[in-house]
């Protein structure tokens, strides 16, 4: 039994060390805070991908009663080391992104209009910002033919989430 108590305490241990590696990058005073702005960049750094209402109830349940517009370690890790724990927020599988994305050719011609996906990511669900679909557009836009070909575009990000 003591085997799986020290397995245990080491999964959490290597959980912490991950979670205060990835915190001390934006700890920019060394103080043990980092700016409230940076927590969505450090939870996806560790691998986990919440909608941003998600994003919004993690900062509501670590912030002070008083927001500051900081976020502490001590208040953070207990809480991320539960969202790792437990796995949540994790990168969509590659197989379902491209479901997702062949459900949007309904033309199936192997890629989209960046109009289309730009109107679908606005308009639909939990709107991307402007911001975010700048970002994407230049991962995701091919510049020869200016369209998305979608199945590259999901490899690619496939890849970079298996770091």
């Amino acid at each position: 039994m003591a085997e799986d108590k020290d397995s245990a305490e080491a999964i959490v241990s290597e959980v912490h060390r991950k979670i205060s590696e990835a915190f001390d990058v934006f700890d920019h005073e060394f103080n043990k805070t980092v700016d409230v702005r940076e927590i969505g960049t450090i939870i996806r750094s560790l691998g986990c991908f919440p909608s941003e209402g998600e994003l919004h109830d993690i900062i509501a349940e670590i912030e002070e009663e008083e927001p500051t517009g900081y976020i502490c370690f001590e208040k953070f890790l207990p809480t991320m080391t539960t969202v790792l724990m437990e796995r949540r927020f994790r990168p969509i599988p590659e197989d379902l992104l491209l479901q997702a994305f062949e459900v949007l050719d309904q033309q199936k011609k192997g890629h989209l209009e960046p109009e289309e996906l730009t109107k679908y990511l606005t308009q639909e669900g939990e709107p991307f910002t402007p911001e975010e679909m700048e970002e994407m557009m230049s991962a995701a836009l091919d510049p020869d033919r200016n369209v998305i070909f979608y199945k590259d575009f999901v490899s690619m990000m496939s890849v970079d989430n298996h770091r």
